[in-house]
């Protein structure tokens, strides 16, 4: 695996209770997929790319890669994924007696970003501009967002089901999306931008939805 990927990977990992030798397997090929995946993408243009060519990029079989994906676009679900991971495992370590907002500007300060981080960012700069990329993308909030509700019923001792619980999930869920956009365009721009930056993007996000909702 590429230095990116390994990074990619072993940051999703850490995220989650230790997987099975066969599913880490699993996981290290479906992140290889989507590594090469967005290569091509962004050499090629999504139409311009087919499965087949992602397939022999990675030396599998079509059959192979059609097994672990649908289609040729939620091949990169992997890579938006582990960014969520990342950021829930983050917000697991969320003091009790702590403040969103103060636990985020305390934490998330770092000063150079992962190695694989240029990856997931040229990805998330694609899905605003490809609409199948951009349903992936969704894809991988949609299915982070139990996982926000759950965290946060833990934290508070209410319900998963709660609408204040689901709303405040839905809120995070957005703020992550919009500062990771915010912060994909303003790397594009600037490529030596550090880590430190995502956080001064997710917490100018959660600043506007802690305001509420405007008059």
């Amino acid at each position: 695996m590429h230095e990116a990927q390994t990074a990619i990977y072993a940051a999703a990992v850490q995220a989650e209770a230790r997987p099975s030798l066969a599913e880490r397997r699993k996981e290290t090929l479906r992140f290889e997929i989507a590594t090469e995946a967005v290569r091509l993408f962004a050499a090629h243009g999504v139409t311009g790319t087919t499965g087949e060519q992602i397939a022999r990029a990675v030396g599998i079989s079509s059959r192979t890669l059609w097994r672990h994906f649908p289609t040729k676009e939620s091949c990169v679900l992997p890579l938006l994924s582990a960014g969520l991971d990342v950021a829930v495992a983050h917000l697991r370590r969320w003091p009790a007696d702590m403040s969103l907002l103060d636990f985020v500007t305390r934490s998330l300060r770092a000063g150079e970003l992962p190695a694989g981080a240029p990856v997931i960012l040229d990805l998330i700069r694609m899905t605003t501009t490809d609409p199948a990329l951009r349903a992936v993308w969704l894809q991988a909030h949609d299915e982070a967002l139990p996982v926000l509700a759950r965290l946060l019923a833990e934290r508070s001792g209410g319900s998963v089901g709660d609408l204040r619980t689901r709303v405040h999930a839905a809120t995070i869920n957005g703020a992550l999306r919009a500062a990771s956009e915010d912060f994909a365009r303003r790397y594009a721009e600037e490529p030596e931008a550090a880590g430190s930056e995502i956080a001064t993007c997710l917490l100018a996000a959660l600043r506007a939805a802690s305001e509420g909702l405007p008059y």
